[in-house]
């Protein structure tokens, strides 16, 4: 019979039998924080907590209700136990092998580094201690989210073991502290969720990445278009102008971008269905990974579109701003001209301001539901609309002000230095293909057929019916 056969056959010692009519007792190695913090929880909660250590007497300040004492003598006084300590001072546990067979052990712990230690901490654990069932669970919670209660952001509870009592026993004391629980499968998904702490933000790689690199690609282009070529070519140093000017132009250029790659994979996915006549074929890997990051990048998004007000609102007040409107205005006084009001220029910045703060708008409703607390609260028709209906208005506002912005710069010969566009005529290609490829789809004969392939139509293969036609 192999070991792990045997780690079945011991018996799970009256799990579901509590230890008092009224009150469970919950056992806990380790009165460090987050012995200390999952402590406080589990009496919020109505359970007894019991602490284990290895200095009784002179371990810090516990809860207040908790009682603590030796590991063998707390060890005796429930059936389900959480060892919060570190896996360095595991050896212990092998002593108390006899006192703890049949006993459900949580594992909680973490590593600094994935790959640490040639097996996971939850197995090393049940290879020390083979008489108990070991459960791999909370090890993704911190002791800030235990003190503070679930919210929305580490509400979920992953745990994995062997044993199916085990895991349910754990599943009731999560659940009765607010958490909501993924059940993984057996010990050998452990690995896994350990490493799940020491990921840096997995999901935001790409995102960031192309940020960085969008940035620092139209940053040097204008900065060799603007400041170099000033330089160069006009004599003036003007290289002041890179701390605000030349920035307000970039976050701008990168926000409209980025928010336009947020609609551009649903369009494509749209066209390749279209294409091929069916929604149960799976779209190319680079194109899932794209999707499914269309949050990041939208947050990121809109975090640069913020840093554009910014900037625009503290324009009026720069030294450089004010000596230009100064000289300006002594000039004319020297020369006794006026100025004449062009009503068409006033339409003009009027009607880009107001795409602006429109587009701006509507872009921190999209921030707004993206956030669990908000989506939750949603149908998921409402968050399709605000996501998908008043995404692509806030897309059209934002492109429509840029192109106010750009106005009839494009018909004169200045606007091209050394033969390169302007950066703001660069960033206007991708977001005008994405509203033509979206106004496509909104033909009545392209939108019919899309529908019908999103309920489960298909194409019929030209080779099926030749096939059904000659057996016929």
């Amino acid at each position: 019979m192999s070991e792990e056969v045997k780690l079945e056959c011991v018996p799970l010692c009256s799990v579901s039998m509590p230890a008092s009519p009224k009150q469970e007792v919950l056992c806990i190695f380790g009165t460090g924080d987050f012995g200390r913090s999952l402590g406080q929880r589990l009496l919020q909660s109505g359970y007894k907590v019991v602490y284990g250590s290895r200095r009784p007497h002179s371990c810090g300040p516990l809860p207040s209700g908790t009682q603590v004492m030796s590991h063998e003598a707390a060890a005796q006084t429930a059936n389900l136990v959480f060892i919060c300590v570190h896996r360095d001072h595991y050896n212990f546990l092998e002593t108390l092998a006899p006192q703890l067979r049949g006993k459900v052990l949580v594992d909680v712990s973490n590593n600094l580094k994935k790959n640490q230690y040639p097996e996971a901490n939850a197995e090393y654990l049940q290879r020390l201690v083979p008489g108990a069932h070991v459960v791999k669970s909370f090890n993704t919670l911190s002791a800030w989210a235990l003190q503070n209660g679930p919210s929305d952001a580490n509400r979920q509870v992953y745990l994995c073991g062997n044993n199916t009592e085990a895991k349910q026993l754990v599943t009731e004391a999560a659940t009765k502290l607010g958490f909501s629980v993924l059940d993984r499968g057996s010990l050998s998904a452990a690995t896994e969720l350990e490493d799940f702490p020491l990921q840096l933000f997995p999901e935001w790689r790409l995102p960031i990445a192309l940020a960085i690199g969008l940035t620092a690609t139209f940053f040097f282009y204008l900065v060799i278009r603007d400041v170099v070529y000033a330089y160069v070519v006009q004599e003036k140093d003007i290289s002041f102008r890179i701390m605000v000017s030349l920035a307000n132009k970039v976050f701008p250029i990168v926000s409209l971008i980025m928010l336009s790659l947020c609609y551009l994979p649903g369009l494509i996915a749209a066209f390749l269905q279209l294409h091929r006549g069916t929604k149960y074929k799976r779209f190319p890997d680079w194109l899932d990974r794209w999707m499914l990051c269309r949050k990041q990048l939208g947050l990121l998004a809109l975090a640069f579109a913020f840093l554009h007000v910014l900037y625009t609102l503290i324009i009026p007040i720069r030294y450089y701003v004010r000596y230009k409107i100064g000289a300006s205005t002594i000039s004319k006084i020297k020369e006794n001209k006026t100025s004449e009001f062009d009503t068409t220029v006033a339409w003009r910045t009027d009607s880009y301001y107001s795409m602006g703060i429109l587009g701006f708008g509507l872009y921190l409703l999209l921030g707004i539901s993206s956030l669990p607390s908000v989506s939750n609260a949603l149908s998921w028709r409402e968050f399709s609309f605000i996501q998908s209906k008043l995404g692509y208005l806030t897309l059209f506002f934002c492109t429509f002000h840029t192109y106010l912005y750009g106005w009839n710069r494009f018909l004169y010969v200045s606007s091209y230095k050394w033969y390169t566009p302007p950066g703001y005529m660069l960033c206007l290609v991708l977001p005008t293909v994405v509203l033509v490829l979206r106004l496509l789809l909104l033909l009545p004969c392209v939108d019919r057929s899309l529908i019908r392939i999103r309920q489960g139509w298909e194409r019929a293969n030209p080779e099926d019916v030749s096939r059904k036609t000659l057996l016929t």
